[in-house]
């Protein structure tokens, strides 16, 4: 087996090693369900309640993508201003620094007061934790432009946005798309707290019924079904990455 595909598969061996561990722990030691479910038990419960499931994740779905759509434009727009701009990166920086720092679970009853309980609050709580890695990415993608590349390009006749649009937006996609697998995981994350809380719809809701039923089966099959989400947008991100920017990593094909 070459190494490509041993690479491609070791993800799956992994995680079959580790369902097995943990089918065999739960087994040997009989433990109970309502403390700690076995993977089989999760997949019975996948089975029986997959039409509710989906139901939930099909809101948790849309209501993540919409926060995270948004997350992308106020991130690209806030990146190419602070990282353009020297005056902006030290000025909004900092501050944008201090926000990431609150807690985005305390703004979820401050946004269920201005848009009551629903959607609403769950897709700007996605919106208030993914913006911020996408905002920085594209910012330190710009900033780091070389001065010498810069000059030679002033001495061209280039322009400052056509340097920016030109040379430094597509030297920040890598940085781009790096952001945009960060970010979606994130986004997945601040929706299910946000319907932890403030919804009766969502894979998040759907955690606190089944945890209150002691329906631990079901809770786990609801966080099951979050990561395959999670993991398959952050798949998808990183197939454009090849496609769109394999030029940048060495090795990499660029097609």
């Amino acid at each position: 087996m070459s190494r490509q595909t041993m690479q491609r598969w070791s993800p799956w061996i992994l995680l079959l090693a580790m369902l097995l561990l943990w089918q065999g722990i739960c087994s040997a030691f009989n433990v109970s369900e309502f403390i700690f479910p076995s993977p089989l038990r999760i997949w019975q419960q996948l089975l029986e309640f997959k039409g509710e499931i989906a139901k939930h994740a099909w809101r948790t779905y849309w209501v993540t993508m919409a926060g995270f759509g948004i997350a992308i434009v106020v991130g690209v727009l806030l990146g190419f201003l602070i990282g353009s701009s020297r005056l902006a990166y030290a000025a909004i920086y900092p501050l944008m620094t201090g926000f990431n720092a609150l807690p985005k679970a305390a703004f979820v009853p401050i946004l269920v007061v201005w848009f009551g309980i629903g959607a609403g609050p769950a897709m700007l709580t996605a919106f208030l934790i993914s913006f911020f890695p996408i905002t920085v990415n594209i910012a330190t993608g710009l900033a780091t432009l070389e001065p010498e590349l810069e000059d030679v390009l002033r001495v061209l006749g280039a322009k400052r946005w056509d340097v920016l649009v030109k040379v430094g937006l597509p030297r920040s996609m890598p940085y781009f798309f790096g952001s945009l697998k960060v970010a979606i995981t994130l986004a997945f994350v601040g929706t299910t707290v946000s319907e932890m809380t403030a919804s009766n719809e969502g894979i998040g809701y759907l955690l606190v019924s089944a945890g209150s039923a002691m329906q631990m089966g079901l809770a786990f099959a609801g966080l099951v079904v979050v990561g395959a989400m999670a993991m398959a947008m952050y798949e998808l991100f990183s197939v454009f990455e090849r496609r769109l920017t394999g030029w940048a990593h060495r090795g990499s094909p660029s097609s």
